[in-house]
């Protein structure tokens, strides 16, 4: 029944136990649980504690889970179940009533119940069952709603868009239960016959279809153009963080899905490890949502990690990144997966994003994560040092890194980075974020104008050395796009020292090598963010001799300070006389 004051079943049920000290959660988890109690305590909206018994039992006696076996939903899903249909308020709306003769009629104000979630995130760790989860809301949409429906799944590749309808297919093909005995009784084939011998439920070319209310379920690119403008009454997106998605699909397909009254969408993924993109955006505006700031009734988060990552040396508190752990993933795989991070550096920061939900700056394949935190703050006033310049993006982004030979091997990093305003302001919310505080300590400029000018980058960058009085005794650039730069260095500079660094893996490899055992002993001294955010992002390619290049595809995803030190780095190789 309707209720403006009643506890919901399950989440009084989880409450109970994390107030009992049963269960431990995280700080986001904590603040959706406040959100659930204000809605508890707000008269105008309502508990219906029938709405998903239903769907509980069509669940467990109708589904199945990918290998054919019995589907039985975990509490958790039955928690996120409870809180994405269970929820009503009341709104009045004209209706047109006809009169008794259907020839004319009149519009009448009155009071309509609608459901308030229409849209749900979860991100939980890899191994919750979020595919299953996307499977039984279309499984719902596709055979308990009467209405012909049309339902969209996405993720990162069609294929894995794939598996959210594969245990599905393996429902209509077991057919467990009586209902959906009765949709699949028949034959496919059977286009020309009577039509109740004909299959009524079924996987064809399209995707699976309802032939009695002509619903239909199918895969879609993860691309605005092939999303926008569509009348999707069930939607879900799978694994939206873990791929470097660049596009907004979830707004993208919320505005076409809003032409259906009590649409759902419902967006699933583990953290991922592509930072400032398309996702941080989107937790930004949910954690805005999760303090109150920003007043989002009809969304439901439910956003699992640990708070720190002291937390990972706890198995007591894994719980708190994936509330299945135990049920659909064991402990065992987690306790792998935490020897693996400590054992291979290379793999830390992936399986502390999608197992214990802590986002990392990068892919940082190259770097550790202790390799880039910054030391305390440091000067190296009227020093020695050799400069490294990255020219390559001319129209977006030019670095330039300063490093300074210490006693016992040790280097001393500063870096100076360039971008136009017009750049900047194209940028979306989550790496403007980020530019800002580059910004606020110095290390990035950002000059007028859509193009940068060299020559008042060069500018620029002499008052920079002249005000810091760095003795800058050699010089080494990547040759794309410097030829201005350098020629202008030569003239005022000469060219003595100045070193040509040609990218690839016969240039960089040794280098490479070289700076990574330097910042494993945390010999570069390094005091910004901005360095801190590039050495982050860095990604190096192996051929199968052992080479190392640095990748650089990844435009979003700013490495030339990194690149620019390993040109400085071999200027000093190749000029060290300068420094004696």
């Amino acid at each position: 029944m309707l209720s403006n004051t009643a506890v919901p079943i399950y989440y009084g049920r989880f409450r109970d136990k994390v107030l009992s000290g049963e269960i431990p959660v995280c700080k986001t988890i904590e603040m959706q649980m406040n959100r659930i109690d204000e809605r508890i305590n707000n008269p105008a909206i309502y508990y219906d504690s029938d709405a998903i018994d239903g769907f509980i039992k069509f669940c467990e006696n109708e589904l199945t889970i990918v290998d054919g076996s019995a589907l039985y939903l975990t509490d958790s899903f039955k928690l996120w179940l409870e809180d994405l249909f269970s929820w009503y308020y009341f709104i009045d709306r004209s209706v047109f009533v006809p009169d008794p003769d259907y020839r004319g009629g009149h519009y009448e104000v009155r009071q309509i119940k609608q459901r308030l979630i229409n849209k749900q995130i979860l991100i939980v760790g890899r191994g919750a069952a979020k595919t299953i989860y996307d499977e039984i809301i279309h499984a719902y949409g596709l055979v308990l709603d009467t209405q012909t429906t049309k339902q969209v799944t996405v993720a990162p590749t069609m294929a894995q868009a794939n598996e959210v309808l594969d245990p599905l297919k393996t429902a209509i093909t077991k057919a467990r239960g009586p209902l959906l005995q009765f949709l699949t009784e028949g034959s496919i084939f059977n286009t020309t016959g009577n039509r109740a011998k004909r299959q009524k439920l079924c996987s064809t070319k399209k995707g699976i279809e309802n032939l009695l209310t002509n619903s239909l379920l199918e895969i879609r690119p993860m691309s605005i153009d092939k999303l926008q403008g569509l009348r999707t009454k069930y939607v879900t997106v799978d694994e939206w963080l873990s791929g470097d998605c660049r596009e907004d699909v979830i707004g993208a397909l919320e505005q076409g899905a809003s032409k259906q009254k009590d649409y759902i969408l419902v967006a699933t993924s583990s953290e991922g490890t592509v930072r400032n993109g398309v996702g941080d955006t989107i937790k930004m505006e949910l954690m805005d949502i999760l303090k109150g700031e920003y007043p989002a009734p009809h969304v439901s988060i439910w956003w699992y990690k640990l708070d720190d990552i002291s937390e990972v040396g706890k198995p007591n508190l894994w719980i708190k990144a994936n509330p299945n752990l135990g049920i659909t993933v064991t402990y065992e795989t987690y306790q792998q997966d935490v020897i693996k991070a400590e054992k291979v550096p290379a793999a830390r920061n992936d399986i502390l994003a999608k197992r214990f939900g802590l986002p990392m700056e990068g892919y940082a394949y190259f770097f550790t994560y202790e390799e880039t935190l910054p030391h305390r703050k440091q000067e190296f006033w009227g020093m020695p040092c050799s400069l490294g310049a990255d020219l390559s993006q001319g129209d977006d982004f030019c670095a330039f890194t300063f490093i300074f030979p210490l006693r016992d091997g040790v280097f001393g990093v500063k870096v100076r980075s360039y971008i136009t305003s017009n750049t900047l302001d194209k940028l979306p919310a989550a790496p403007r974020e980020k530019y800002n505080e580059f910004m606020d300590e110095g290390s990035l400029i950002v000059m007028e104008g859509s193009i940068l000018n060299m020559m008042d980058v060069y500018d620029d960058l002499w008052r920079h050395i002249d005000k810091c009085k760095y003795d800058v005794r050699t010089f080494g650039y990547d040759p794309y796009n410097a030829k201005e730069f350098v020629d202008r260095w030569c003239q005022e500079y000469g060219p003595y020292g100045v070193e040509k660094v040609i990218q690839g893996v016969k240039t960089e490899s040794v280098p490479l090598g070289e700076l990574k055992t330097l910042a494993e002993d945390r010999s570069l001294i390094f005091d910004e963010s901005l360095m801190q955010y590039a050495m982050g992002n860095s990604i190096t390619i192996e051929d199968t001799n052992g080479n190392r290049k640095l990748l650089k595809k990844r435009y979003e995803a700013k490495i030339d300070n990194v690149s620019a030190m390993m040109d400085a780095f071999v200027a000093y190789k190749r000029g060290i006389m300068f420094f004696d």
